[in-house]
């Protein structure tokens, strides 16, 4: 132990204890009763999300889908990987402009609905650069 050298932290704590003035916890007996009932706590990932790579999350600004409980400032998940259908709530993009709508898919007429009086119905043009980028899944509302 001669010419050995120990180095310690440069912060020493406010109180001055060593390993040896901490108690040591005796591991003996049983566990609680209510351990065998233990659930591990709600991943909203796992919950929210069904393709991790596909799903992103979008904040709406405004107020068109209001008739369908969607707010400004919510947040929307939106998956990607979901195939669009009739009646199932999008993000569209519309000659460069993303949209939130409701899409009615007829034979071959797209209609955007909003759920707001204020706004009037989207008749998509067969030749206007419409894209659907993907259906919302769930909306998260600050209460």
């Amino acid at each position: 132990m001669d010419g050995e050298q120990w180095y310690g932290s440069a912060y020493k704590g406010s109180k001055q204890f060593s390993q040896w003035d901490v108690p040591t916890a005796n591991a003996t007996g049983f566990g609680a009763a209510a351990d065998d009932y233990m659930e591990r706590g709600i991943d909203l990932n796992e919950q929210l999300i069904r393709n991790k790579p596909a799903t992103f999350f979008f904040r709406m600004n405004s107020d068109a889908m209001q008739g369908a409980g969607i707010s400004p400032g919510d947040i929307l998940v939106v998956d990607r990987s979901i195939r669009q259908a009739n009646n199932r709530i999008i993000v569209g993009m519309l000659n460069g402009e993303l949209l939130v709508r409701r899409l009615q898919d007829h034979l071959n007429r797209k209609l955007l609905l909003a759920e707001n009086k204020k706004f009037a119905h989207i008749d998509v043009d067969p030749y206007a650069a419409f894209l659907v980028w993907g259906v919302v899944t769930y909306c998260i509302k600050s209460v």
